[in-house]
């Protein structure tokens, strides 16, 4: 019996002797393997086009329309000769018109010519156009171009695309305003007013300026194309506002694509 008794002691012992995290193991929890998330949606624009495109037929009558009603239309940034009116654009970059013809009022008595720019100095130039935005950068920009002009092109200002965006601060939508309005060229200039109308009409609709300005060069009639930028600028300008539309005024709300007009 004695015997017995301390084998079953020396047993109770060794159980005792063991780690408590070996005499009492717990199973290993089950990780959970995580859902796997959903594939992000392609974003889609919010922004409502027309799909059925403008019969040629459509095209002439909206631009007989612009043409009757406003036969002779003139660019609303006052200038006096080509160079003026070069200054004048670079100037309007995020600016108003009306903002622009304020400054350049004084300016242009004084300093009419690229020479005359030069003489006046960045200083006195930044002085005449502080009211306008991004003055000092413009400024700049309006020596350099005048210095180059000189250097390069006799003082004159060029007659071809590529010349015009060589000069700092003209970009592509300057020079087609110069050749269109000083030297009679059918360039179509896109603008902020221009880019809206193209697109929400449906008559060119783009992506970019470059898309809307060739896509309007495509259907626009030539015997349209002198003025055609001066219509569609002036239709954004008072009619086919940004946020307010004045569909009912509007001269072609009977054939504009806009799903979203009040006609």
């Amino acid at each position: 019996m004695a015997k017995i008794i301390r084998v079953q002691r020396a047993k109770t012992a060794s159980v005792r002797s063991l780690p408590k995290q070996a005499a009492k193991a717990k199973p290993k929890a089950r990780v959970k393997a995580k859902p796997a998330r959903p594939a992000k949606r392609a974003k889609t624009s919010k922004r409502k086009t027309a799909t059925r495109p403008w019969t040629p037929a459509e095209v002439r009558e909206v631009f007989e329309r612009f043409s009757k009603a406003n036969p002779e239309p003139r660019g609303e940034l006052e200038h006096l000769n080509p160079f003026t009116l070069l200054v004048a654009v670079v100037l309007s970059a995020q600016a108003t018109d009306a903002g622009v013809n304020r400054a350049t009022r004084e300016l242009f008595k004084v300093a009419d010519t690229p020479q005359k720019m030069l003489e006046l100095g960045e200083e006195k130039l930044r002085d005449h156009i502080r009211t306008i935005g991004l003055y000092r950068t413009k400024a700049r920009n309006v020596i350099a171009l005048s210095q180059k002009l000189i250097t390069d092109f006799a003082g004159e200002v060029p007659r071809t695309r590529a010349e015009i965006e060589s000069l700092p601060g003209a970009g592509r939508k300057t020079a087609n305003v110069v050749l269109n309005m000083a030297y009679g060229e059918h360039t179509m200039a896109v603008d902020t007013h221009v880019f809206r109308v193209g697109n929400r009409t449906g008559l060119a609709p783009g992506n970019t300026p470059l898309e809307v300005e060739l896509g309007l060069e495509k259907i626009i009639p030539r015997e349209f194309m002198l003025h055609a930028h001066h219509w569609l600028i002036l239709h954004g300008r008072y009619t086919c506002l940004a946020r307010k539309p004045r569909c009912e005024v509007c001269l072609i709300n009977d054939l504009c694509r806009w799903p979203e007009k009040t006609v």
